[in-house]
This record gives C-alpha cells, sequence and structure tokens, in this order.
C-alpha cells in the first residue's frame, strides 16, 4: 500500500521503482520484468524477439540501426538520458564513497538475517554461513537491494509473495565495504618500491655512499659536480632524491621536481634563485669560477694536405686535463674549410660540439665547447675587417667572434697583419683599422658598457684574447740569431726577445694597448724549411721570428691567468709551427639581459666527426689484428736443420 492508499500491485512502474533505487522520481530506464521472467522493453516488446532471462550471461549483441521510439526518441537520446541519470548518481554523495574506505577493516559482525559482501564476490551472513552464486540466487527478503527513502520494514512490505515476482533489475546497488582479506601491511619510511630500491643498488666498486657523504658534515666535499652542499643536504634528507640520482648511476646532482617548477631555468636573473645564468648553477658547475681556455693559432701556409693527426695540436700529452674552450685560429688556411673542421672535430670526439665557426677568405675561426656547458652560452656574433687596399683581397685582416658565458663575456681575434721586416708601422696601421672597424657587439649586451669606448672593440668584452700572425720579426742579423739559438744556457730566450719588434711597440702603447702575453720558452716559430726543422735555407735566409703570437687582455686584473704557452714542433706541413695557450679566466654570474643561443650547434659535423672516429678506430684494430695474426704464423714457422 502507498501513502494514498492505493494498491502497490496496481501500479507496476511503481513496484519496480521501490525493488531499485529512487532517483529524482524518474522511472528506472533497466528493462521491467514480469511474473513469468519475461524482460519487457520500457515502450513494450519488439515482435519477433524471444523472451531472455535478463541475469543470464549472454554475449554482447550486434549494434542495431537507430530507431525511433514512441516519443519520437532515437536510441542514442535514450542511452544519454540513461549515461546523465547514472552520472547524477555518481554525484549523489550518499551513492560514493572514497576509494579509501574500501581498504579500512570492518569489525562490525553482521547480525542475524544480514548479509554483507565478502571476497570473490561471496556473501557472508550474520549465522557464519556463505553463499556463492549471482545476485539473483539469494533468498526472499534479502535486504542486499534497498530502495532510497525506505526503511527495511517498508521494503518487506512491498515483496511479492512469488519468488519469481522480486526478481527485478535494480540500478541501484548499495554495497558494504570490502573487507581485506589479512592486515595491511606496515608503510616504511622510505615509500620507495621494492622493486625500485632493488633497481637502485649500486656496485660497491664505485665507493660513493651518498647518505654517510651527507652526515659526513660540512667539511666532506663531493665531486666537482657535488659541490653544492647546500643541495646535499637536502638531498640527505629526501630518499626519492638519493633513489632517483642512484637510478641513473650519474655523479650529477639530482633534481627535484619542485627546483623544476620553482627555477627561473630561462632568466638569467643574478638575483633569482637557481637561474640558468646565476651564482647557484655557476658555482655547481664552476666552484672555483674559473674556465679552462685553449687557445691555438697556426699558418697553414695554404697546404692542401692536413696532418694524419692533430691530437698533438689539440691534446699534448703534457695536459693533465681537457679544457672547456678549444679556439682555433687559422691563417692562410687549407682551401678546404669544411675539411679542416671535420678534423678539428673528429680529434676533439663526442665530448666537444663546435659552437661557431667563421672565416674571412683564408682566414679561419673556430669554437669548440663542451657539450655540456652550450646551455650557459648566449648567441654568438661575428665579424670581419679586410686591411688590403682592394677589399676583395682577404688574404689580411682579421675575423672576430663574440659571446657571454654566464655573464662573462669574451671576444675571440684572430688576423694577419703586413708580412716584411721592414713594415712595422703598417702593420700597427692594420690593428688599429682593425680595433675600430670590427663591429662588435651586436645584439648582445654590454657586461660594462661604463669601461667601453667606441673607437676600440676590445674595451667592451670583459676577456679578449687576440692571437694570429703579426709578422713582428726579430731586428737582428741571422747569423746573430743563430748563434744565440745553437747557447742551450738561455731558456727563456731572453736574449733573442730584446730585438723583438712586437715587444718593443707594446711598451712603447703603440700597439695591443692593455694587452699582455706570457714568457715565451719556446724557438721562434718562423721560417722553417717544409718537413724539418731547419729553418729558411732558400736564397732570402730569412730571420727566425716570432710572428705567431698569443695576447690576452681583460676588464679586471687577474682575470686571465697563465698555464701554458708554448708551441708545437711535431706538426711540420708548413713553414711555421703552431702557436698554443692554455688559460684559466674568471667567470661571473649573468643576468637576464643576455639572449641565450638554446644549445645550438653543428650537428652535421659533430655526427661526421664521430663517424670518422669509428671509422678509424676500426681500421686500427684491423691493422692490429693482421699484426697479431703474421707475428703468430711467424713464430710457428721453423726451420728444421739436419746436422
Amino acid at each position: 500500500m502507498t501513502e494514498n492508499g492505493e494498491d502497490i500491485r496496481s501500479h507496476p512502474p511503481v513496484a519496480a521503482r521501490l525493488g531499485g533505487a529512487v532517483h529524482d522520481n524518474r522511472l528506472s530506464k533497466a528493462p521491467l520484468v514480469d511474473a513469468n521472467h519475461t524482460a519487457r522493453h520500457p515502450h513494450g516488446a519488439r515482435d519477433g524477439e524471444a523472451t531472455v532471462n535478463p541475469y543470464q550471461p549472454r554475449p554482447p549483441s550486434v549494434p542495431k540501426l537507430s530507431k525511433m521510439g514512441k516519443n519520437g526518441d532515437t536510441e542514442e537520446t535514450l542511452r544519454a538520458r540513461r549515461l546523465r541519470n547514472s552520472q547524477e548518481s555518481l554525484s549523489d554523495p550518499t551513492e560514493t564513497g572514497s576509494s579509501t574506505d574500501s581498504l579500512k577493516e570492518d569489525q562490525r559482525v553482521p547480525g542475524p538475517g544480514e548479509f554483507v559482501l565478502g571476497g570473490a564476490g561471496t556473501l557472508r551472513s550474520g549465522q557464519g554461513s556463505t553463499v556463492v552464486g549471482p545476485l539473483a540466487g539469494l533468498p526472499p527478503g534479502s535486504p542486499v537491494f534497498r530502495g532510497r527513502g525506505h526503511s527495511l520494514s517498508d521494503y518487506e512490505g512491498t515483496q511479492p509473495n512469488d519468488q519469481s515476482e522480486q526478481r527485478v533489475r535494480s540500478s541501484k546497488v548499495r554495497l558494504s565495504p570490502v573487507q581485506p582479506t589479512g592486515p595491511l601491511p606496515v608503510l616504511e619510511k622510505s615509500f620507495a618500491a621494492a622493486s625500485l630500491r632493488t633497481a637502485n643498488r649500486m656496485d660497491q666498486d664505485l665507493g660513493l655512499d651518498y647518505g654517510v657523504l651527507a652526515r659526513g658534515g660540512a667539511g666532506t666535499r663531493l665531486h666537482r659536480n657535488l659541490s653544492d652542499s647546500r643541495l646535499l643536504e637536502n638531498m640527505a634528507s629526501d630518499s626519492a632524491s638519493v633513489n632517483s640520482m642512484r637510478s641513473t648511476f650519474s655523479v650529477l646532482n639530482p633534481i627535484r621536481p619542485q627546483d623544476v617548477r620553482n627555477r627561473s631555468f630561462l632568466e638569467g636573473s643574478v638575483l633569482g634563485s637557481g637561474a640558468l645564468l646565476g651564482a647557484e648553477e655557476l658555482n655547481r658547475y664552476f666552484p672555483d669560477r674559473r674556465l679552462g681556455v685553449y687557445i691555438a693559432t697556426w699558418n697553414m701556409q695554404g697546404e692542401k694536405g692536413l696532418p694524419n693527426n692533430l691530437d698533438d695540436l689539440l691534446l699534448p700529452t703534457d695536459s693533465e686535463f681537457a679544457q672547456d674552450f678549444y679556439v682555433i685560429g687559422v691563417q692562410e688556411g687549407c682551401p678546404d674549410r669544411r675539411e679542416w673542421e671535420v678534423r678539428l672535430q673528429e680529434t676533439l670526439g663526442p665530448y666537444y660540439v663546435m659552437l661557431y665557426a667563421a672565416a674571412h677568405g683564408v682566414l679561419y675561426l673556430t669554437v669548440f665547447v663542451r657539450r655540456d656547458l652550450i646551455w650557459f652560452c648566449s648567441e654568438v656574433e661575428h665579424a670581419t675587417v679586410t686591411t688590403r687596399i682592394i677589399s676583395q683581397i682577404k688574404t689580411k685582416g682579421a675575423v672576430g667572434v663574440g659571446f657571454t658565458f654566464f655573464g662573462t663575456s669574451f671576444l675571440f681575434i684572430t688576423s694577419h697583419f703586413t708580412s716584411g721586416d721592414a713594415k712595422v708601422y703598417e702593420r700597427i696601421l692594420d690593428y688599429n683599422k682593425i680595433i675600430e672597424a670590427l663591429a662588435l657587439p651586436k645584439g648582445l649586451p654590454d657586461t660594462n658598457p661604463y669601461r667601453s669606448l667606441a673607437s676600440d672593440v676590445t674595451t667592451r668584452y670583459d676577456e679578449v684574447f687576440w692571437f694570429g700572425d703579426f709578422n713582428f720579426r726579430l731586428s737582428k742579423e741571422r747569423s746573430a740569431v743563430e748563434a744565440i739559438l745553437n747557447r742551450q744556457d738561455d731558456p727563456d730566450m731572453t736574449r733573442l726577445l730584446q730585438h723583438d719588434q712586437l715587444s718593443k711597440e707594446m711598451k712603447d702603447g703603440s700597439i695591443f694597448k692593455g694587452f699582455q702575453e706570457a714568457s715565451i720558452h719556446f724557438l721562434p716559430t718562423y721560417k722553417f724549411d717544409i718537413g724539418c726543422d731547419v729553418y729558411d735555407t732558400t736564397s732570402k735566409q730569412r730571420t727566425p721570428s716570432y710572428t705567431d703570437r698569443i695576447l690576452f687582455r681583460s676588464r679586471q686584473v687577474d682575470d686571465i691567468r697563465v698555464v701554458k704557452y708554448s708551441s708545437c714542433s711535431s706538426l711540420k706541413t708548413s713553414d711555421h709551427r703552431p702557436v698554443v695557450g692554455v688559460f684559466q679566466v674568471k667567470l661571473r654570474p649573468g643576468r637576464d639581459n643576455i639572449p641565450l643561443g638554446a644549445g645550438q650547434f653543428d650537428r652535421g659535423l659533430y655526427l661526421e666527426g664521430i663517424r670518422r672516429r669509428i671509422t678509424r678506430e676500426l681500421k686500427r684494430r684491423e691493422v692490429m689484428k693482421r699484426r697479431e695474426v703474421m707475428k703468430s704464423q711467424s713464430s710457428s714457422s721453423t726451420i728444421c736443420s739436419i746436422s
């Protein structure tokens, strides 16, 4: 009976609604079931369809074309309504619950006649019996299906006596929380998974225990890449960061997600915490704030044939470590400039990439940077100046490349001055023209504009390296020079440099103002007979001289320290010997007005250089294998003699 006194059995839809869950006084869209267990469509049964038990498992039916219902609604519209109703039901707080509720142990014991859902689809009764099977097999009066808003007594009062009549599909099912089969495992302090911890075990031979190092105190210092003590302290209290670092088997600093969220990587603000070019990042990569720069200058005399090996030029055996920058300037370069650059890349290998290359006729300037440092370089600019009367002839002049690394601006210039023993004044004119006409910087900001001069490009950069064939000679007869060279008790060449034109002009202040040069302890680099260590034996009998030089200047005193200044005597394909220099340069943090280069480099050159290295290594191994085979054959063959 309803509240109005009407017989509830006279309203089948209402009975069906009470058997299921009531939702906003709307009829359930599930098929109705009559007393004969026949599923009826809400709008009537279709002709020719067999009656099927709705609780009998069956394969999905083949999709059918949309048909119009009685009210003109298509099946798509009906499905949309059902979906909307189900979504509204899920949004009801009384119908939904937290996923964590299923993990709580239900200590309540079901009372008599009550059932709760157990594991594997079973029902546990208050008497301890377990009923296995579908929900349709529940006994009459089971309180598992309850209509919302009705008490249990009301629900039982509306149940028909016939067991078949109570098999009504319910669209809303309220189930008790699933009880766990056993107690939940105790969570460890380290929330890393066991599989991750197993994968993160480091080899014992590495000898690195980051937890011990972090607890060692402020005096403990790691590798250069782990020099940030503050980051190490945070890492020690964050097991996830340690596991992330160990999982990569790297000595690089771990990066936490919170750091990636907060750090302004795209800005170079010196005040911003974690800025890409700021003090924190600079100290991370350069704790001493010193950069290693390798400079090489060589007059190649235009020879087409290149040396078979450039290791002695770029990677001398007397150097313990390779440097961060490799800058190579060439005068009278080989005709195939690209081949020269590929050979440089092949020699330096995969650790370095070519940041930039510029040329002015046969003047080549190439800058290589360590691969992991290209992100801290700004955009690169270059400019050229010719000192010839006819500008189309580009054999004499200069080419300059400028960029900013962190907050320190660099300018590299290679040049070729006028030749001739007595043409000192012409060489001074070449210098003055270059510093006035070299149009740099173009778009890069000046890091210290108050100390810049419009008439001198070298004053507009923090660190300047000028190298090349300056063609300054020794103002002394050849016989006297050879007599000094034959004496072995004067390795610093002081007596020779007393007659050096460039040293004299620099002391007078007429050229290279503000520049310095390291002490010279090597033999004059000009002029040799090709292929040997003998000075010019031609009819001109040129006097040996220090024509190839490397000079430097900085805005701040002692920003540049000289580590090495020497010549490479093993390369004898030209009448000049290359001159190399190693320097340590002071770095400063950058600001947010520096346009970054975004890690650009010559990728094609890089790949070609690596391919050649692989080919060379394979050939070397093949040659070694052949030698071993020949050696084994020769040792195995013996000559028997009969006495």
